[in-house]
């Protein structure tokens, strides 16, 4: 938590560090073109009055957002949408609920060009879903399928686990990894580069022989909450079972490797993949005063 505040702290003083930087230019650009050609039409000068032209607009936006009819309008919104719909898997009853709700809610807010258009989806259902580690000790693993994993058989896998932190460890430690479960505890650095151990970890796993992999969340931190997505098979791969577990799993997991201690782990999924769904994009347009025509 405390480096949470300091990297935020950082980060504001840096950005205040560039605003003051910023600021000193401005007398030295004050009425020149921003362009590096100089043929922009307009002078930094014109630019900035124009911005300043809008203060009361933008003042009395904020003020409805933050203090007054649309206080937390947004959040109440999100919450009852939530609360009434759930999760919306593609293909699932509950996508389709979801589909209405908004399309009436865009009705009801006087959005213009409201319709939906037809689209096929992909349609896969998680089914029963347990995991359990049985050595060193018994415990109940909180587990959630990735999307479009195929599942394990009917008795479920019990295999012994390797832990790898990254493709470069398990690729490494191929011979090891054969026959079993790979979890992946890889650092969190950003959801753009580290979603790639959701994406590719089966395939990965299955190219070393391994017969499931889990993936540790994708995400700096949980509690005890699996992040669940999408995650995609390659052709001439075989396809094995894949499910994500909680950031503190995957961290007790690789304690517990790093000691040389053996992890057995039980993994029984039901998931099914069925033909594509037809759904609806949910489209609505504010049409504009000055280019109606234009989208």
């Amino acid at each position: 938590f405390q480096q949470a505040i300091c990297g935020e702290e950082k980060r504001e003083r840096m950005k205040y560090l560039f605003l003051i930087f910023f600021m000193n230019l401005l007398p030295q650009y004050a009425g020149k073109s921003l362009s590096r050609d100089g043929n922009y039409p307009k002078a930094f000068e014109d630019i900035r009055n124009e911005i300043a032209g809008y203060y009361d607009i933008a003042k009395a936006i904020i003020d409805l957002a933050v203090y007054g009819k649309a206080q937390n309008r947004s959040y109440d919104r999100l919450a009852v949408f939530a609360d009434t719909i759930g999760p919306r898997l593609s293909g699932s009853k509950n996508l389709d609920a979801a589909i209405r709700y908004m399309y009436s809610a865009l009705l009801k807010d006087g959005l213009e060009n409201v319709h939906l258009e037809p689209v096929k989806v992909p349609h896969w259902e998680r089914g029963e879903e347990f995991a359990m580690m049985l050595e060193p000790r018994n415990h109940s693993i909180a587990v959630l399928g990735l999307g479009s994993s195929v599942a394990t058989p009917p008795e479920g896998i019990t295999a012994e686990v390797i832990v790898v932190a990254s493709f470069d460890e398990l690729h490494r430690r191929a011979q090891e990894a054969k026959g079993k479960i790979v979890v992946y505890n890889q650092p969190f650095i950003s959801y753009g580069e580290t979603v790639q151990y959701r994406s590719l970890g089966a395939v990965e796993a299955a190219k070393v022989g391994a017969v499931a992999s889990l993936i540790r969340s994708v995400a700096s931190f949980s509690i005890a909450s699996p992040h669940t997505g999408w995650q995609n098979y390659q052709s001439g791969v075989p396809q094995i079972p894949t499910a994500c577990i909680s950031v503190e799993d995957a961290e007790m997991m690789s304690r517990m490797s790093s000691r040389g201690t053996k992890i057995v782990v039980f993994l029984k999924m039901g998931a099914r993949t069925y033909p594509d769904s037809i759904s609806f994009n949910t489209v609505a347009e504010i049409v504009g005063s000055k280019y109606p025509e234009q989208v």
